[in-house]
């Protein structure tokens, strides 16, 4: 079978190269071809373009970059035609591959959507396309398969990707130590603009925490004089490359909304979350989006299982507090952990790659 695979970012392009294994799997004779990145490529799919020359984020970027990305679709809708793919497998990153699929769907190809588009976060009415364009919807998410089922829409739970991932890492020898002492990882996000307002208030607990040591989780993208220049004299050390190391170490966490959240609690370490943004885009996605949560674990387990600190609340008394809650060997940390282990059962029944391989290849013979 021959399988065209799309994924934008780094995370697509980590996801898709455990689907692109699973593929090779479950099918001796799988050709598959792809837009990713270097871990697809070496899981064994003909890289076409890195997801690099694809990422663009925000709106004055993409006005910016209009001409490039237009390109780079009629180049991608090229290439598959050449290509005659069984079935086009598009992972996440709704932007690009949306438009995509709509023309897939006219050009009479299979379509296959691998971790969906959050429509139940903000435009829910992109579910209409979806249903329109995308022949079999396979979702991560445990929720939003109820979702789904309100807009009359049959998808496929999978499990979480992550799962196997974090499994995995769990697998290896122990990392070298960081330090002598307990640790509290802090990850204050990818992107400068986050990390400037979001690493100082996580800094000043390590005045609060003398017999801890803070360890700051660096961008790959960040210099490292960012952290040095926003830690000015505070006792902090910095790991690039190594996220996961870290977290395998700690005993607590500091964290910036987002995927490194479900991340954290599989790992199985008790978190903080801190947000905090412009106040007028805070404002904006209050009435844009409709999510009672921020965290993913709190969305996935529907209720408050890591506190969340957003805006004004992300302050230095009510984040001691907090991380002294979770620090401490008392009913606080037992539930976080009980509930953490209810997480990992809702996430972790399935292997997503495979799950998702053999729907996928089962939608190739249609």
């Amino acid at each position: 079978m021959r399988y065209y695979l799309i994924a934008g970012e780094a995370s697509g392009d980590l996801h898709g190269s455990n689907l692109v294994k699973a593929l090779h799997r479950q099918d001796a004779r799988a050709d598959i071809r792809c837009w990713g990145g270097d871990r697809m490529e070496a899981a064994g799919a003909t890289l076409v373009k890195h997801y690099r020359e694809l990422a663009f984020m925000g709106f004055v970027e993409v006005i910016k970059h209009l001409p490039t990305i237009l390109r780079n679709i009629g180049d991608c809708k090229r290439d598959i035609t050449e290509y005659k793919p069984d079935v086009l497998v598009l992972i996440d990153y709704p932007g690009f591959n949306m438009r995509i699929a709509e023309w897939a769907k006219k050009q009479g190809i299979k379509v296959v959507y691998y971790i969906s588009p959050q429509v139940w976060a903000w435009k829910e009415n992109r579910v209409k396309k979806i249903k329109r364009d995308v022949d079999k919807m396979l979702v991560i998410l445990p929720f939003e398969e109820a979702f789904y089922k309100t807009w009359d829409y049959k998808v496929i739970y999978v499990g979480h990707p992550l799962v196997e991932v974090v499994a995995e890492e769990k697998n290896k020898p122990a990392p070298t130590p960081i330090s002598s002492k307990p640790i509290v990882a802090l990850l204050p996000g990818s992107r400068s603009q986050e990390i400037r307002v979001k690493l100082p208030v996580m800094l000043q607990m390590v005045k609060h925490f003398p017999e801890y040591e803070f360890v700051i989780a660096q961008a790959p993208a960040q210099p490292d004089e960012l952290y040095n220049e926003i830690a000015g004299n505070a006792t902090v050390k910095l790991v690039k490359g190594a996220t996961y190391d870290l977290l395998r170490q700690s005993a607590a966490a500091l964290v910036t909304s987002g995927t490194a959240t479900l991340e954290t609690a599989l790992f199985g370490v008790p978190e903080v979350v801190c947000y905090k943004g412009n106040p007028v885009s805070f404002w904006l996605a209050k009435k844009l989006v409709n999510i009672k949560y921020i965290s993913l674990v709190n969305l996935i387990m529907d209720k408050e299982v890591v506190r969340e600190l957003i805006q004004d609340d992300l302050n230095e008394q009510l984040l001691k507090t907090s991380l002294e809650d979770i620090l401490q060997d008392g009913p606080a940390r037992r539930q976080l952990q009980k509930d953490y282990a209810e997480l990992w059962h809702k996430l972790g029944d399935n292997h997503a790659s495979d799950t998702a391989a053999k729907e996928i290849i089962g939608t190739a013979k249609m």
